[in-house]
Protein backbone atom coordinates (compact mmCIF):
# COMPACT_ATOMS: atom_id res chain seq x y z
CA UNK A 1 0.00 0.00 0.00
CA UNK A 2 1.72 3.65 -0.89
CA UNK A 3 1.71 5.79 2.20
CA UNK A 4 -0.75 8.21 0.94
CA UNK A 5 -3.04 5.56 1.58
CA UNK A 6 -1.95 4.79 4.68
CA UNK A 7 -2.67 8.49 5.53
CA UNK A 8 -5.75 8.86 3.55
CA UNK A 9 -6.91 5.53 6.11
CA UNK A 10 -5.54 7.60 9.04
CA UNK A 11 -7.18 10.05 8.68
CA UNK A 12 -10.49 9.17 7.88
CA UNK A 13 -10.51 7.45 11.04
CA UNK A 14 -8.90 10.32 13.32
CA UNK A 15 -10.02 13.15 11.35
CA UNK A 16 -8.30 15.63 13.56
CA UNK A 17 -5.17 14.34 14.24
CA UNK A 18 -2.62 14.56 11.56
CA UNK A 19 -0.62 18.31 12.09
CA UNK A 20 1.20 18.08 9.67
CA UNK A 21 2.58 15.67 6.66
CA UNK A 22 5.61 15.59 4.70
CA UNK A 23 5.46 13.10 1.35
CA UNK A 24 8.24 14.29 -0.63
CA UNK A 25 10.97 12.87 1.26
CA UNK A 26 12.52 9.37 1.45
CA UNK A 27 10.67 8.67 4.34
CA UNK A 28 7.31 10.21 4.23
CA UNK A 29 6.01 11.05 8.34
CA UNK A 30 2.83 12.16 9.05
CA UNK A 31 2.91 14.59 12.54
CA UNK A 32 0.32 13.65 14.66
CA UNK A 33 -1.96 15.32 17.89
CA UNK A 34 -0.03 12.85 20.47
CA UNK A 35 -3.19 12.64 22.85
CA UNK A 36 -4.88 10.66 20.11
CA UNK A 37 -1.62 8.01 19.88
CA UNK A 38 -2.75 5.38 21.87
CA UNK A 39 -6.09 4.98 20.15
CA UNK A 40 -4.07 5.65 16.95
CA UNK A 41 -1.12 2.74 17.46
CA UNK A 42 -4.17 -0.01 18.60
CA UNK A 43 -6.01 1.11 15.14
CA UNK A 44 -2.62 0.94 12.99
CA UNK A 45 -1.84 -2.52 14.70
CA UNK A 46 -5.27 -4.30 14.56
CA UNK A 47 -6.96 -2.95 10.74
CA UNK A 48 -6.93 -5.81 8.72
CA UNK A 49 -5.84 -3.09 5.87
CA UNK A 50 -2.85 -0.97 8.02
CA UNK A 51 -1.58 -4.17 9.94
CA UNK A 52 1.39 -1.95 10.91
CA UNK A 53 3.04 -4.73 13.30
CA UNK A 54 6.69 -4.11 13.25
CA UNK A 55 7.67 -1.29 15.55
CA UNK A 56 11.47 -0.96 14.24
CA UNK A 57 12.60 1.92 16.33
CA UNK A 58 10.98 5.40 18.57
CA UNK A 59 14.25 8.16 18.53
CA UNK A 60 14.05 11.14 20.34
CA UNK A 61 15.44 14.33 18.85
CA UNK A 62 15.98 17.93 20.50
CA UNK A 63 14.62 20.15 17.29
CA UNK A 64 16.49 22.52 19.79
CA UNK A 65 15.93 25.90 21.47
CA UNK A 66 14.71 28.27 18.47
CA UNK A 67 11.49 25.40 17.66
CA UNK A 68 11.54 24.72 21.33
CA UNK A 69 9.92 21.06 20.86
CA UNK A 70 11.25 17.35 21.44
CA UNK A 71 9.76 15.25 18.95
CA UNK A 72 9.48 11.16 19.12
CA UNK A 73 9.37 9.39 16.06
CA UNK A 74 8.29 5.69 14.90
CA UNK A 75 9.15 3.69 12.43
CA UNK A 76 6.17 1.26 11.79
CA UNK A 77 5.93 -1.24 9.27
CA UNK A 78 3.69 -4.36 7.69
CA UNK A 79 5.55 -7.22 7.85
CA UNK A 80 2.61 -9.02 5.81
CA UNK A 81 1.62 -6.39 3.42
CA UNK A 82 5.31 -4.71 3.32
CA UNK A 83 4.68 -1.16 3.94
CA UNK A 84 5.88 1.60 6.21
CA UNK A 85 4.95 5.02 7.65
CA UNK A 86 6.74 6.20 9.78
CA UNK A 87 5.05 8.73 12.58
CA UNK A 88 5.82 11.75 14.73
CA UNK A 89 4.72 13.31 17.46
CA UNK A 90 5.91 16.63 19.81
CA UNK A 91 5.87 17.88 23.07
CA UNK A 92 7.35 21.28 24.27
CA UNK A 93 11.23 21.54 25.34
CA UNK A 94 11.24 23.50 28.70
CA UNK A 95 7.83 21.67 30.09
CA UNK A 96 7.33 18.20 28.05
CA UNK A 97 3.81 17.14 27.92
CA UNK A 98 4.01 13.36 28.65
CA UNK A 99 3.70 11.73 25.66
CA UNK A 100 1.29 8.56 25.93
CA UNK A 101 3.04 5.05 25.86
CA UNK A 102 2.14 2.49 23.29
CA UNK A 103 4.58 -0.19 24.92
CA UNK A 104 1.22 -1.95 25.52
CA UNK A 105 0.54 -2.23 21.52
CA UNK A 106 4.14 -3.03 20.85
CA UNK A 107 6.45 -4.43 23.33
CA UNK A 108 9.36 -3.05 22.08
CA UNK A 109 7.92 0.24 22.01
CA UNK A 110 9.09 -0.49 26.46
CA UNK A 111 12.80 0.22 26.05
CA UNK A 112 12.92 2.65 22.84
CA UNK A 113 10.77 5.51 25.00
CA UNK A 114 13.02 4.21 27.93
CA UNK A 115 16.05 5.56 25.75
CA UNK A 116 13.98 8.43 25.40
CA UNK A 117 13.40 9.34 28.79
CA UNK A 118 17.14 8.34 30.24
CA UNK A 119 18.26 10.54 27.09
CA UNK A 120 16.13 13.37 26.12
CA UNK A 121 14.14 13.52 29.41
CA UNK A 122 10.64 13.02 27.37
CA UNK A 123 8.29 11.60 29.47
CA UNK A 124 5.53 8.90 28.56
CA UNK A 125 2.54 8.79 30.39
CA UNK A 126 1.21 5.06 31.16
CA UNK A 127 4.82 3.50 30.82
CA UNK A 128 5.05 0.55 32.96
CA UNK A 129 8.54 0.77 34.10
CA UNK A 130 9.68 4.30 33.25
CA UNK A 131 12.87 4.83 34.69
CA UNK A 132 16.81 5.26 32.98
CA UNK A 133 18.16 2.60 30.84
CA UNK A 134 21.96 3.75 30.22
CA UNK A 135 22.66 6.07 32.30
CA UNK A 136 22.94 5.73 36.16
CA UNK A 137 19.83 6.88 38.28
CA UNK A 138 21.61 9.71 39.87
CA UNK A 139 23.37 11.01 36.42
CA UNK A 140 22.31 14.49 36.13
CA UNK A 141 21.13 16.06 32.88
CA UNK A 142 20.07 14.39 29.48
CA UNK A 143 22.99 14.13 27.14
CA UNK A 144 21.48 14.32 23.78
CA UNK A 145 19.78 17.52 24.50
CA UNK A 146 21.52 19.69 22.40
CA UNK A 147 22.08 22.52 25.23
CA UNK A 148 23.67 19.73 27.19
CA UNK A 149 26.72 20.33 29.28
CA UNK A 150 29.14 17.95 30.19
CA UNK A 151 30.15 17.30 33.46
CA UNK A 152 33.64 17.45 34.91
CA UNK A 153 33.26 14.52 37.16
CA UNK A 154 30.75 11.47 38.21
CA UNK A 155 31.45 10.39 41.30
CA UNK A 156 35.35 11.85 41.59
CA UNK A 157 35.68 10.64 38.26
CA UNK A 158 36.95 12.60 35.63
CA UNK A 159 34.87 11.83 32.78
CA UNK A 160 35.32 15.17 30.32
CA UNK A 161 38.74 14.54 28.49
Amino acid sequence: MEVAKIVELISEKFPTAILEQEMSVKQPYIVLDASLLPEMAEFCLKDERLYLDFLHCISGVDLGEAKGQLEVVYHLSSLIHEHQIVLKVRTDRTEPTPIPSVSAVWKAANWHEREAFDLLGIPFADHPDLRRILLPDDWEGNPLRKDYVEAEKYRDVKIKY
